[in-house]
């Protein structure tokens, strides 16, 4: 069972005073059979009062505010995980009766949710490459597809960002995990496999393996007689014990880590820094700087169920523009 030590920083450094920040954040890794979280410190800049919640998709949610005026913002979670080997589908239920499961599910909640396709302007292109290259089984047609966008799609740090749309990402036939994630996601949905977009980390175990000691994003596949898969097209692989899950939901903007609105200039510096180690090896790191100019809020919080109902509303409404 592998023991990983994770340390997650996220900081903005503001130009002039802002206030009213209220902020949203997934740090809180899953618990089940597989990860076990050992230990968390959260530390935030004025150690303001978290209230968590529950998202529908199973999400621990944390959610605060910081009314007074300040110019810099740091969150810190240091974790201890332990993981635990998943076993591989054994994949002997006839392909016919697996893929009608399936059809059962497209009307059931919460499997619709992870089948709807958002919007995407190239459906004909991947439709004529599904048809072409579809394979006998649920699980042996994720795989194969897991490779396409593997093999199909450059690996290429800051040629996107968190708000690239999937039709930029097809034209550029590159990007990062969360881009891979998203191609992915829009190959399984389109031949009817519900799938789910993953935020974590993917720990260190000497491999090379791309996004180690970083955040990283992966999807997950509903498999008959198995469950939810993992699968990861960034390194072309099942996911196992080397990878700590965070959060799932149908998109990036349901699993961003951290995520808020303030009052004041909106010109400031995002930076996160993430650091991985493995039972008492030293901390391999991943940083780098972002610099974000979005418009300023105006955001009136009364107590924290007004701030949860604030933040759901800006969630959908940034879900509907996509």
């Amino acid at each position: 069972m592998p023991e990983f030590t994770i340390k997650h920083i996220t900081s903005y450094l503001y130009r002039g005073e802002v206030y009213d920040s209220a902020n949203q954040i997934i740090l809180y890794p899953i618990s089940d059979e597989y990860q076990e979280v050992q230990s968390q410190e959260l530390l935030i800049t004025g150690n303001p009062q978290i209230a968590h919640h529950t998202d529908y998709y199973g999400n621990k949610i944390g959610t605060f505010t910081v009314r007074e005026p300040h110019t810099y913002l740091e969150i810190l979670s240091r974790l201890k995980v332990v993981t635990r080997a998943r076993p591989i589908p054994e994949d002997t239920i006839f392909a016919g009766e697996q893929w009608t499961e399936l059809e059962k599910l497209q009307k059931r909640m919460p499997y619709v949710d992870f089948l709807n396709i958002e919007h995407f302007s190239f459906s004909d292109e991947i439709a004529a490459i599904i048809k072409t290259e579809r394979v006998q089984t649920p699980f042996k047609t994720a795989l194969h597809f897991c490779r396409y966008v593997y093999e199909n799609f450059e690996y290429i740090p800051g040629i996107t960002n968190v708000e690239t749309q999937p039709d930029e990402i097809w034209k550029l036939k590159a990007g990062v995990c969360q881009d891979f994630a998203h191609m992915l996601l829009v190959m399984l949905r389109h031949i009817r496999i519900p799938s789910r977009y993953v935020s974590g980390y993917i720990c260190p175990n000497k491999n090379g393996m791309r996004g180690e000691g970083a955040t990283h994003a992966w999807v997950e596949s509903f498999i008959p007689g198995y469950g939810w898969m993992g699968l990861d097209p960034t390194n072309n692989c099942i996911v196992n014990d080397t990878h700590v899950r965070l959060a799932v939901g149908r998109n990036f903007t349901d699993c961003s880590p951290v995520k808020g609105v303030y009052r004041g200039n909106p010109e400031h510096q995002l930076k996160v820094n993430v650091t991985v180690s493995y039972q008492g090896d030293e901390p391999e790191a991943n940083e780098y700087f972002v610099v974000l100019k979005p418009e300023p809020v105006n955001l009136i919080v009364k107590n924290s169920f007004a701030l949860h109902q604030e933040l759901m509303e800006q969630q959908q409404q940034q879900q509907q523009q996509q």
